[in-house]
């Protein structure tokens, strides 16, 4: 008795035995041949494919494309490993960007506004600009980024220097009391 059982080698693998026996009708790793007892028995070799199968599928590597990538030299496989690697980084990266932008969500301004407008708004209000001159702000700055979003980052830096000068802060204030 060398090796282990299909059923055992589907628990080793973490698949089931349905999916063990589809590998098989696929070609993607050889039935091993049956002991006395009648039941075939997996080796390391086995394992070693098996795992490598389904590691591949759990990637997103078609079905297809597995066995032909399986029997490839170790540079070819290299290679299509590295690919598939850049692929999944891809995919990652796509995905922490569409969480984030769930998470901006909640905060209306931040599904608008990249942060640094928001915290710029937030530091208007903190310097004493009335809530109405913030919001009205906030509203050009949506339309000016929709309209001009090649511009909006380097407006951003305008409006940073500017809130920088009391002077400018004092006249803008002055100028929105006495629009009031």
């Amino acid at each position: 008795m060398n090796g282990v059982t299909i059923g055992q080698a589907a628990a080793f693998v973490g698949v089931t035995v349905k999916t063990v026996r589809h590998y098989h009708k696929l070609g993607l790793v050889k039935e091993p041949e049956r002991d006395s007892s009648g039941y075939r028995r997996y080796g390391s070799a086995e394992l070693l494919r098996l795992v490598q199968a389904r590691t591949l599928a759990a990637a997103g590597v078609p079905l297809a494309e597995i066995g032909p990538l399986l029997d490839a030299d170790p540079a070819q496989f290299a290679t299509t490993l590295t690919d598939v690697e850049r692929q999944l980084t891809e995919r990652i990266e796509e995905l922490i960007a569409r969480r984030d932008t769930l998470r901006r969500l909640a905060d209306g301004d931040r599904a608008l506004l990249p942060d640094r407008a928001v915290a710029l708004l937030e530091r208007m209000s903190g310097l004493g600009f009335p809530a109405a001159e913030v919001a009205a702000a906030r509203e050009g700055w949506v339309l000016a980024r929709a309209l001009v979003p090649e511009g909006f980052d380097d407006y951003l830096t305008h409006v940073e220097h500017a809130l920088q000068d009391s002077r400018f802060v004092a006249l803008i204030k002055r100028a929105t009391e006495a629009a009031a």
